[in-house]
């Protein structure tokens, strides 16, 4: 049984990487790390198929001369060159950038394993178990040098690739799917035959440096240019050394999948620097832009808080202001713009309060994450300020409408009580017409003493129709004291026409009374006057007879003889007008 084995270890059950080769056909793989087996299914003694290991050998030779050229050296057989473990702990040294121990200088078989066990005993100090011996690499076992160069390619040049939270080859390979992605015919799914045109190749040089080679000339029908292209271009150019054989990736049913994630992996430490510098670069323009947006956001509260309070200060006045034309129309009208203040007006600005104290919440979250300085708005201009603000202006809203509600009231109970008045005097003054004339008539003198005692009766009937009239006189007064008390505008002509109707109120009063006087002494004089008639009548009848007789007699003819006869005629005649 022979076999290597890679595992890193990191005390946490981490990613683990194993891998074996088995004859003839392809090595056993899984998903996740199609690479790795379990080791009792490896078996160390079966042979490496011939094509992969012509491609293993070249490409993992050009990788380590990729690095050893940095100290001045190389390897030509990798079998060969590392049986003393000298470039071995060489090139170790240059990928970890790491001093290792001292290597034993002598040329014995022993002086060999110990060095190489130097540097397995390295590797396996980053986490990594290795199932091959030293014994294996002295004796130029190629599989397992092979495996071993692998191990260390993967625990130096892919691990520590990462790429959205995915690494190793997961995030290797979501690397180039990112960078590919825009390029017609090339999908990366995998480390084999998803290159094996030489597109993707291309594809990656292309998206990074877009002046080496023109992509739209390329097909996909001519692999074999293609990959020349890419890797002649890579080595001119970016310094990558040719890793891979065109010819084997082209007549390679499946080329070996970790020569291509070796090479590949080299196009990534290439462009790592600018990737890097794109990050970083995008870090900046990150960082410029969340300054420069809470910048605008700082600019935008301050604009937002200016019109506001600005708004607010001129709307104050008119919501406190009491001025009224005392009509009910022009308060009604004021009552409409106010509502119309409420739907159309203050919402917008309710949204704009709203969306200050939002965006400075949010502005003051933000700039706590980006570890910066609180924002602190001009003098004026705080929340707080907002806040006061627009309490005081709703305060005033409050008080503009209940005044505009008492005042619609006030004009609608004088509008009421102006033409409840209006009605009541147009009666009054109605029913007035003439009454006056009436009761200052003398009519009375020049009748007798039953035309006395219907005039009587008549204006009985009058102080009676007057009497019920006092209560219309007595709501006219009230409707226009209460019009007094309410403030009515045209209170002087209600006070006039109200005083003048009072004041022929009274004067009806008092002629009622004065004829009531005048017509009961006019029957009583009447009334003494037929009684006097009566009287004299009944003592003229008597007088009346005696003056008839009177008559009758000095007018009958009498016979007197003798003096003494007129004498005692005279006396009888004298004695009849005596009695």
């Amino acid at each position: 049984m022979s076999a290597y084995y890679y595992q890193e270890t990191n005390g946490h059950n981490g990613v683990s990487y194993q891998q074996s080769y088995g004859g003839g056909g392809y090595p056993q793989q899984n998903f996740v790390d199609d690479y790795m087996v379990p080791e009792e299914e490896w078996e160390r003694e079966a042979v490496l198929d011939p094509a992969w290991e012509r491609q293993q050998k070249k490409t993992f030779t050009a990788w380590c001369n990729s690095h050893l050229r940095k100290v001045g050296t190389s390897i030509e057989n990798i079998e060969e060159d590392f049986q003393n473990g000298l470039k071995l702990m060489l090139l170790l040294e240059v990928i970890s950038n790491e001093q290792l121990v001292k290597p034993d200088r002598g040329r014995m078989r022993f002086h060999k394993i110990a060095n190489v066990n130097k540097a397995l005993d390295f590797i396996m100090s980053k986490g990594v178990k290795l199932m091959v011996g030293a014994e294996e690499i002295v004796d130029g076992n190629l599989k397992m040098t092979l495996g071993m160069i692998w191990t260390i390619i993967l625990r130096f040049a892919i691990q520590d690739i990462s790429v959205e939270e995915m690494s190793a080859k997961e995030g290797l390979l979501l690397w180039c799917q990112r960078k590919t992605a825009p390029y017609k015919n090339v999908n990366v799914q995998n480390f084999h035959t998803s290159f094996k045109d030489g597109l993707a190749f291309c594809a990656l040089i292309h998206r990074h440096r877009p002046d080496l080679l023109d992509y739209s000339k390329l097909t996909k029908d001519d692999p074999l240019t293609n990959l020349n292209l890419a890797f002649d271009i890579a080595e001119k150019h970016l310094d990558i050394p040719k890793m891979l054989d065109a010819e084997d990736m082209v007549n390679t049913v499946r080329p070996d999948e970790k020569s291509v994630m070796t090479y590949v992996s080299a196009y990534y430490h290439a462009f790592a620097g600018v990737y890097k510098a794109e990050q970083a670069a995008s870090r900046i323009c990150k960082v410029l832009g969340i300054n420069q947006e809470n910048e605008q956001m700082m600019a935008e509260y301050e604009r937002l808080a200016s019109d506001l309070l600005e708004w607010i200060k001129k709307k104050r006045p008119w919501l406190e202001n009491r001025a009224t034309d005392n009509t009910l129309s022009g308060t009604q009208a004021k009552l409409g713009d106010f509502r119309d203040y409420c739907r159309s007006q203050k919402p917008p600005k309710l949204s704009q309060k709203a969306k200050l104290e939002t965006d400075f919440n949010t502005l003051q979250t933000r700039l706590r994450l980006s570890n910066r300085p609180a924002f602190t708005p001009t003098e004026g201009k705080l929340i707080a300020n907002i806040v006061d603000a627009w309490k005081g202006l709703e305060l005033a809203e409050k008080g503009f409408e209940d005044w505009l509600l008492r005042e619609l009231r006030r004009l609608e109970r004088l509008d009421h009580l102006v033409k409840k008045f209006q009605h009541k005097c147009g009666i009054h003054e109605e029913w007035s017409v003439g009454k006056i004339d009436l009761l200052k008539s003398t009519d009375f003198k020049k009748c007798s003493l039953n035309d006395l005692r219907a005039l009587s009766r008549k204006h009985l009937a009058f102080e009676s129709d007057l009497a019920a009239h006092q209560d219309r006189v007595e709501q006219i007064a009230a409707i226009a004291q209460e019009l007094n008390v309410l403030g009515y505008d045209q209170i002087a002509v209600v006070n006039q026409r109200c005083q003048k109707i009072c004041n022929e109120w009274d004067q009806l009063g008092d002629l009622t009374h004065q004829r009531r006087i005048a017509l009961t002494e006019a029957e009583r004089i009447v009334e003494r006057i037929d009684s006097l008639f009566l009287e004299y009548a009944k003592k003229a009848a008597p007088y009346l007879n005696w003056l008839d007789g009177a008559r009758e007699d000095l007018i009958d003819m009498f016979f007197i003889h003798t003096l003494d006869e007129i004498c005692g005629k005279r006396e009888e005649v004298k004695n009849n007008l005596i009695y």
